[in-house]
């Protein structure tokens, strides 16, 4: 089952590429087809998870490299399942709002990105996640570069290169798990939950895994591509980039630095702790003082992601221990990718409505548009962790682990809840309200959403209610994970 999850979307990107040769139209309308195949998959998997059970289910692993100790190994737990149905949510929605505006090679990448995720989010083999973690980088490379704003070459040259920097760093881990372990070399996570690392070996590989998934993530100060990244992709690359691909980073971080070196995650925690209250507040900030919409929605997630990796490691018993927070931050990673994905796709119609994603070029919309105004109002409420919608959840017991570790981290870090309030309603304020719309493109004010467009999006703010009043679903396979780091 795992396997097939994986190989769908990357035949659906062969398939998408070969039909464009003849038909540009055909071949976007296969690539939407293998993407709703592949959700259809991962519901399939949903239903045959055993929610009850511990450790890896659906496990598939043949041996690759075996003079290594390299296998094609995969299997889903509850962390990855819910990333894996993210990706598989998303990747059709996304799809059907580029419809008129994308390209099929755009298609093509975006199913050939959707694999690789996969992979990443299930390889229980370090060596075949290392792997997968780098080729992710091929299609996203191409689809910022190939589809955006004028400045999508520097973006994706920057974004590439950062990207490439901490995969240098992270191989550099990778390959100090097989100095450490001469005579019989495994990458199996089984194997090395039991190998005997030493502290110091231990220290030097948790350094170069938490740089590598903290460029990833991003954090402060590994963080400055993902601005660039957000103005100049198209919004829904941004979204695949965002809410899919830098989940990577904080899934690594929990997988790997806690799941693998516990010693030296509790030995980095006050450092670590550090630098995520830094990314909680400056991330708020920066998002503050933009004017270009896809900019502001982008700087929000250097906030966000900087709570998901701060609820992450108070789990570590220098960090008190707290399973509230760890929890949180598994549920606040989809969360977050569902309030985020809300946010730019109905951005990326309001866009396309006006010509210009200039904060100060728009005003007074919800007159003449109040469907598109209180579509994106709920995201951004969601996004700013309004009681009610997902996020509040995810955010809540992430504070509760953050005062749990010390009161004044858990203080700092609920400021943000403050400032993400006023960033979302002052961007809403600036271009929702005032004075009547200004003429967009083709000289009339701006059209309000089709009902189609309204049913595209329609999944993604159902969530952030369903979530937001019964967040037990994502606990349940969350909780689990949490249990068995801890062990």
């Amino acid at each position: 089952m795992i396997a097939t999850l994986c190989l769908v979307p990357l035949i659906g990107a062969l398939c998408s590429a070969l039909v464009g040769r003849r038909s540009d139209m055909a071949a976007r309308q296969v690539a939407i087809a293998f993407a709703l195949a592949t959700l259809a998959v991962a519901i399939v998997a949903t239903f045959r998870f055993d929610r009850s059970g511990s450790g890896f289910q659906e496990t598939y692993s043949v041996d690759w490299i075996s003079r290594i100790g390299v296998h094609l190994a995969l299997g889903l737990d509850g962390m990855a399942l819910l990333l894996i149905l993210l990706t598989a949510a998303l990747v059709p929605i996304v799809m059907l709002t580029a419809l008129r505006s994308h390209t099929y090679g755009w298609f093509a990448w975006a199913l050939a990105l959707t694999s690789f995720a996969l992979v990443v989010f299930s390889a229980t083999d370090l060596f075949l996640f290392y792997v997968f973690f780098e080729a992710t980088l091929i299609p996203a490379y191409f689809m910022i570069g190939g589809h955006g704003g004028p400045q999508r070459s520097f973006a994706a040259l920057k974004f590439l290169m950062y990207q490439l920097g901490g995969g240098l760093v992270l191989l550099g881990g990778v390959i100090g798990f097989y100095a450490v372990q001469p005579d019989s070399p495994s990458y199996l996570l089984t194997d090395l939950q039991h190998a005997d690392i030493g502290t110091v070996a231990g220290r030097w590989i948790f350094v170069a895994f938490f740089i590598g998934f903290a460029v990833k993530a991003p954090l402060f100060p590994f963080h400055t591509w993902l601005a660039d990244t957000s103005e100049s992709a198209t919004p829904q690359t941004s979204v695949l980039l965002v809410c899919v691909l830098d989940k990577i980073g904080t899934f690594g971080m929990l997988r790997f630095c806690l799941g693998l070196l516990p010693e030296a995650s509790a030995w980095a925690t006050p450092v670590v702790v550090a630098l995520c209250l830094i990314s909680i507040v400056y991330g708020a900030f920066l998002a503050i003082g933009q004017d270009d919409l896809l900019r502001l929605i982008g700087l929000t997630s250097l906030s966000h992601f900087g709570f998901i990796a701060l609820g992450i490691f108070v789990l570590t018993p220098t960090g008190g221990g707290s399973a509230e927070g760890a929890s949180g931050a598994i549920i606040y990673m989809v969360n977050h990718g569902v309030a985020t994905a809300a946010m730019f796709l109905v951005a990326a119609y309001l866009i396309e409505r006006k010509g210009s994603a200039s904060i100060r070029a728009i005003r007074g919309v919800e007159r003449s548009a109040p469907v598109l105004a209180g579509l994106l109002l709920v995201a951004g409420l969601a996004t700013a962790g309004l009681p009610g919608l997902s996020q509040f959840v995810s955010e809540i017991l992430v504070i509760i682990g953050a005062f749990a570790y010390h009161w004044w981290v858990g203080a700092i870090a609920v400021t943000a809840v403050v400032l993400a309030a006023i960033y979302v309603l002052w961007m809403y304020q600036r271009t929702m309200t005032g004075p009547p719309d200004p003429v967009s493109v083709g000289g009339a004010a701006t059209a309000d959403l089709t009902r189609t467009e309204v049913a595209i999006v329609a999944p993604l703010m159902i969530a952030l209610v369903l979530f937001g009043f019964y967040p037990a679903p994502l606990l349940d396979l969350a909780n689990p994970v949490i249990a068995a780091v801890t062990r």
